[in-house]
């Protein structure tokens, strides 16, 4: 893969973990290019598109998603779903885990339901337990306000989310004993010279790829799973079109598949 220029370009997103020493702070960071390369493709290749709006909204969210992935255990799936109102109606889900480094997520803007305030369902599911699903509202209209806000409710601790230059995401988060003047204070060009003025220590790395591993095989025992009588649909153009609930990859369904 390159870039315009021709240059090679990571086909992963690298995900560092980083100590920040003296302030007591987690910090998560990547350049997320190539993710957002692959999300792009996945869209080409199923022929979706989303308005500019929702899209740039789900690309923040994604990039946001994937730092918190690896501020938690290895061992975790997570999924958030939002349910917003405002700035526009829209349903935005994004899902992925350490173990397999991707994630994977769409949009939906029809058949919306209208909440009466924007609403976040994260759910946590590790092996062997039971998935923990919390519900949170979110105050505010984007999502920089919404991660945050969702780390002081749900994650019962402070962070800081910014989206720097050149598809540059970090998530700065409060460990115990942090330095809470310095968090609350940080700006984006304090994060962008970080290097410079605190004492980091890097801890690990991740790589993530937007990947979903949908096949029309897996979507089918959900379409006979639905009992419906197909007829006139197979009559009239003699397939189904589904669609996979988490990218949007669409598949036709003829009725030897059924």
């Amino acid at each position: 893969m390159t870039d315009n220029n021709g240059q090679p370009v990571e086909e992963f997103a690298t995900v560092q973990a980083i100590f920040v020493r003296h302030r007591n702070c987690l910090m998560l960071r990547a350049e997320f290019t190539p993710l957002f390369v692959d999300y792009y493709l996945n869209l080409m290749q199923h022929n979706n598109r989303n308005a500019e709006a929702e899209d740039t909204m789900f690309k923040q969210l994604l990039a946001f998603f994937t730092l918190h992935l690896v501020s938690r255990p290895w061992q975790e799936y997570h999924a958030w779903t939002l349910n917003v109102k405002a700035p526009m109606l829209a349903n935005y889900f994004v899902s992925g885990s350490s173990l397999t480094e991707d994630v994977v997520g769409r949009v939906f803007t029809q058949d919306v339901r209208e909440p009466e305030a924007n609403m976040l369902f994260a759910q946590n599911i590790r092996s062997g337990k039971e998935p923990h699903t919390s519900v949170i509202t979110l105050p505010g209209e984007d999502v920089i306000t919404w991660v945050e806000d969702f780390y002081r409710q749900s994650e019962q601790r402070v962070a800081r989310a910014f989206e720097l230059e050149n598809d540059q995401y970090v998530l700065i988060t409060a460990q115990p004993q942090a330095d809470m003047d310095w968090l609350s204070e940080l700006t984006a060009q304090d994060v962008a010279a970080i290097e410079a003025n605190e004492e980091l220590k890097q801890l690990e790395t991740r790589k993530f790829t937007f990947r979903c591993g949908c096949t029309v095989e897996k979507i089918l025992p959900t379409i006979r799973a639905m009992k419906k009588d197909f007829a006139d649909v197979l009559s009239e153009q003699g397939f189904l079109e589904a669609s996979c609930p988490r990218c949007g990859a669409k598949y036709k369904i003829t009725p030897e598949m059924l």
